[in-house]
Formats: C-alpha cells, structure tokens, sequence
C-alpha cells in the first residue's frame, strides 16, 4: 500500500470533476498502474457537490476508499471548507484560486492554487477549465506521466470530434505550461 497515491477531485456538479478523475484514471491504466475510481455526486449533478477519488498504484488496490487521501484538486469554495481537515500530513492542495476565495487553514500542505476559470476564459473555452488544472497538476507532481496522459486523449475523448479533442488537448497543455512558469 506504501505506492498507493490517492487524490481526490471535487467541486460542482458540472465543473469536470469527474471528468478529471476519469481521465486520470485511464492515463495511469495506459501508464501499466493499477486504479481505482470511486465517483459521488449530489442527486442534483450539475451545481450538485461532486466528487472522485482516484488510487493509483504499482500493486493490487487494497480499497478504493481513503478518509484520509495524500492530494486534493479543489474546484469551488465549498470542497475546501469540505475536504481541507481530510487531507494527510504534507500532502498537496491544489485549489482553483478563481472560485475560492480563501487560503486554506492548514500549515502542513503544500499548496498550489491556479485562476483556472480565468485561464479558460482567456482561451475561449470556459469549459476546459478542469483540463487546464488537471495538466497542471500532473506536470507538477508527476502522479501520471504528462507524455502518457497526452497519449489517451483520442481514447478518452473517443467520439466527439476532432475540434472537441483539439480543443481539451489545448487546455490541458495550457496547465502544463503554467505549472511550468509558475510553481
């Protein structure tokens, strides 16, 4: 269990926040990782709580579940205010600084925050905000190869068209690049 890395996404129904997960998710299955992902939304979905967890690691998953998981992609003020007291000693808090308006109260995070609605809406594509953070996060800790995460996208993403595929494979280097410059 020591390889496991669990990190949890949540925002608003609507947000991507499980879209991130999934993506996540099959970047680390395309990588050779075992995963998990263990999906919850308010029946109301979109602008509902929503939220995933994702265990990724070398061995067999033991459980899917975690009270307690090492890194959290917070969308929205409200899944601070819910998951900030969950997250383990020194773990990563990634928060979408566009729509939390608070520092996190906790000393012992690392923490990294990103106006990704901002971003998104510089780039014409308000939708794609949890691409631009999920690119960011996975430059900055390397929990999936950035490289094999840009491989799944026509996987993902199998279906919709090319300017749909085009246009998430954009954000998502847009966090890279930010992650890049900025952290």
């Amino acid at each position: 269990m020591a390889d496991e890395k669990q990190i949890l996404f949540a925002g608003f129904g609507g947000q991507g926040v499980l879209s991130m997960g999934k993506f996540l998710t099959y970047s680390a299955m395309g990588a050779g990782k075992n995963v998990s992902w263990l999906p919850a939304y308010g029946a109301e979905m979109r602008g509902g709580t929503a939220n995933c967890l994702v265990t990724i690691g070398d061995e067999e998953i033991s459980s899917p579940l975690t009270e307690n998981p090492g890194m959290a992609i917070i969308m929205n003020r409200p899944s601070l205010d819910r998951f900030e007291e969950k997250i383990k000693p020194d773990g990563t808090l990634i928060i979408n600084s566009s729509l939390v308006d608070r520092m996190p109260e906790r000393d012992d995070l690392n923490i990294l925050k990103m106006p990704v609605n901002q971003i998104a809406d510089e780039m014409g594509s308000s939708n794609a905000a949890n691409m631009i953070l999920l690119g960011a996060c996975l430059q900055k800790t390397g929990v999936v190869p950035v490289e094999q995460a840009l491989e799944q996208f026509g996987i993902i993403f199998k279906g919709k068209k090319e300017s749909v595929i085009q246009r998430n494979r954009e954000a998502f280097q847009v966090g890279v690049q930010y992650a890049k410059e900025n952290w």
